[in-house]
């Protein structure tokens, strides 16, 4: 992109009767011979490299395994791995069998597993030795399951992958799938309930993700580019798949282990050359405190962010030692992206950017109606003509909430901003509940109910407190029952009850105990309340730090 106010005024997304990116755009690649699609670096830092065309062969023989166990188009298919190259084959052997993928993240429970593969209906359910306990676990509880597939080794009533897949040929007639075809359903953190199903179709993800890889990416298909994200969001089908792979350009991973090393990251992108870098704010934190001047950036040309604003602190200490901006973007499970900065603009540090071409965003109030420069309204898309290309279809079973996000010829996007002078975008916060930690979206909801299960804990409330390196962290407020005794060992106890109830990345990483907690007349928790009473304190706490180290220069 070269001129951004032209380009956003002309471009379209030409949407054919049939679409499907697999057979489209991965074995397009597959045409050229040798041409590089996966460079794989395992926890003991050996690599592997995998070809479009090894991709495409390999997806061909997942469309057939997966048919030959019933799979027909439309059928559900809940996957959760971990960062390996049998992802990106499986993926694309989804979609070549016309089936709907449903991602989910190794970190998620029993509990959690049992919720998505019951939601969606999944026909199938495919994971590795470390997670199998987990379906099996609640198997009997998921009537619609029918076929239980292992990555990595074998196990009693489940279908042995790498040894199953060496029967089918690297030759299967991809199904064809209509743009409007379901193709993809992500779970997003629910703030009232449970996690909402996002439908997208062929047409609203794989397809509409040029976006993403042309114009924020900024991918040329000799670059090699690395998102640090875990695969099982939506940030990877943005980032480490569709995006990347329409510009053919190919896709790093590292399954690094737990504890991310920040240190070993960037001696990672030296040996290998990165040329695109798409990280969480979180992680360019992290990187900054490292000694960046002993790295070697020649290679790199290219970096980006997204999932929560990035302070301009960072920005600016990422740019003094790589000569590169970090170019912030914005967007939702329900969208591809939606406001960003983009290589030919200025960027103003901290700003979210200006709108992605194909979408007409706007700052509006409850309305509709946009607002003038300054005032802080809702981010919304203008569906008033046109449905964007990129907009997720609906939230699967939910005609209520699907209908909340849409009115009056907007979708409103539940986060709030404000528009400069410039047009643009400055973020505000979310307009609901959701926390935002460390790239994860979390809903209180769901950590909420984990923690009133707890024999000591009579009530509870949850909400987002203000963190240097996570962007917030989850905070608990509990009412505690009668007669337990209020040490630190009980909050101990208690996030350690909440880590076996939910996802790890859910638990309060602070608790405090308190007699009563704000609510309406009508007795609903007020988490806005407790969100600004932990922005004062995080804020006063600040000036009292500063004005300590001021008296003792």
């Amino acid at each position: 992109m070269k001129d951004y106010e032209m380009m956003h005024g002309d471009f379209r997304i030409n949407v054919p009767e049939y679409f499907n990116f697999a057979s489209d755009v991965v074995d397009k690649w597959a045409r050229e011979k040798d041409k590089t699609a996966l460079i794989y670096v395992d926890d003991r830092l050996r690599d592997k490299h995998f070809s479009f065309s090894y991709i495409s062969e390999r997806s061909d023989a997942v469309g057939s395994l997966l048919q030959s166990h019933g799979v027909i188009k439309g059928d559900k298919v809940f996957i959760s791995l971990p960062r390996i190259p049998e992802w990106w084959e499986l993926m694309m052997g989804i979609q070549k069998a016309g089936a709907v993928a449903v991602p989910g993240t190794v970190q998620l429970t029993a509990k959690d597993m049992a919720y998505r593969i019951k939601a969606s209906g999944a026909k199938v359910a495919i994971t590795n030795e470390a997670n199998a306990a987990k379906i099996e676990e609640i198997r009997d509880e998921c009537p619609d399951l029918q076929v239980m597939i292992i990555v990595d080794e074998e196990r009693e009533d489940w279908v042995n992958y790498r040894e199953a897949i060496q029967d089918y040929p690297g030759d299967f007639d991809a199904v064809k799938t209509r743009s409007q075809d379901l193709a993809v359903i992500y779970f997003t953190s629910g703030t009232t309930g449970y996690p909402k199903m996002v439908v997208h179709t062929q047409a609203s993800y794989p397809l509409a993700h040029t976006v993403t890889g042309k114009f924020w990416l900024d991918l040329k298909s000799s670059d090699l580019h690395w998102n640090i994200a875990d695969i099982g969001w939506g940030k990877a089908a943005w980032s480490s798949l569709f995006g990347p792979w329409h510009m053919g350009a190919a896709v790093f991973v590292h399954d690094f282990p737990k504890r991310f090393d920040p240190k070993l990251t960037l001696e990672l992108m030296e040996k290998y050359e990165i040329n695109t870098l798409c990280a969480p704010p979180t992680v360019y934190r992290l990187l900054v405190l490292e000694k960046l001047e002993k790295y070697n950036f020649s290679a790199l040309r290219h970096c980006v962010s997204a999932g929560e604003p990035l302070n301009p602190e960072t920005i600016s200490l990422w740019k003094k030692h790589t000569k590169l901006e970090i170019y912030d973007g914005y967007g939702q499970t329900e969208t591809t992206i939606l406001v960003a900065n983009f290589p030919c603009m200025k960027v103003k540090p901290g700003s979210m950017g200006k709108p992605a071409p194909g979408f007409y965003v706007d700052v509006v109030d409850e309305e509709g109606n946009p607002l003038p420069q300054g005032v802080e309204g809702d981010i919304a898309i203008d569906i008033r003509k046109d449905r964007p290309v990129g907009l997720f279809k609906e939230y699967l079973k939910d005609a209520d909430g699907t209908k909340d996000r849409f009115r009056n010829g907007w979708y409103f996007t539940g986060d709030r901003a404000y528009k400069d002078e410039d047009g643009y975008f400055w973020f505000i916060g979310r307009s609901d509940d959701l926390i935002i930690s460390s790239g994860y979206r979390i809903g209180p909801f769901e950590v909420e109910s984990a923690l009133v299960e707890h024999p000591a804990v009579l009530e509870a409330a949850v909400v987002g407190s203000p963190d240097p390196v996570r962007g917030e962290v989850v905070k608990a407020f509990i009412i505690p029952v009668e007669g337990f005794e209020l040490t630190e060992k009980l909050a101990d106890d208690i996030k350690a009850f909440v880590r076996k109830q939910t996802a790890p990345y859910k638990y309060p990483r602070e608790i405090e105990f308190v007699e009563e907690l704000p609510k309406t007349v009508s007795g609903k928790i007020q988490r806005v309340k407790l969100r600004q009473l932990e922005r004062e304190k995080k804020a006063a706490h600040d000036i009292l730090v500063s004005a300590k180290k001021e008296m003792s220069l």
